[in-house]
């Protein structure tokens, strides 16, 4: 990205070319126009792994450390299908997966390319088990 990420903020307008769909088209085109043309799909309104890390570097330049990292996470489950987010998002529920279930997770985000989001689970579970949070522990209910 030309520019430093706070003065290329917000990158919608001062920074368009920047942004583009999941199939490449530009921020300008997306519209109920281009929708209705066909030139459009729903999938082309996700946010992209490349929009999502620009968005980590305003945050991150801004000292939303957080943000960032949170950002930097979902630009690498961007390109996962929906369902495996939700089957992932599921499994993250208290007393949903056991902490061999979490690191099967996590391991299978790492083959995915999804390093971060790895180490997110592996930290939810050891939380979750300090916590009695894991699938079979229901004394804290």
């Amino acid at each position: 990205m030309a520019g430093d990420a706070v003065s290329d903020y917000p990158l919608g307008q001062k920074r368009p070319d920047a942004v583009t769909t999941p199939s490449g088209l530009p921020l300008d085109d997306v519209t109920v126009e281009s929708m209705r043309e066909g030139r459009l799909a729903w999938e082309d309104l996700r946010a992209t792994p490349a929009t999502l890390r620009l968005q980590a570097a305003v945050a991150q330049a801004v000292g939303r450390t957080a943000l960032a990292e949170n950002l930097e996470r979902a630009a690498e489950l961007a390109e996962l299908p929906s369902e495996t987010i939700l089957e992932i998002y599921t499994a993250l529920r208290p007393h949903r997966s056991s902490g061999d279930d979490l690191e099967a997770w996590a391991t299978r985000l790492d083959e995915a390319g999804s390093p971060l989001s790895a180490a997110f689970v592996r930290e939810a579970s050891e939380v979750y088990a300090r916590r009695g949070l894991l699938a079979g522990d229901r004394d804290g209910i």
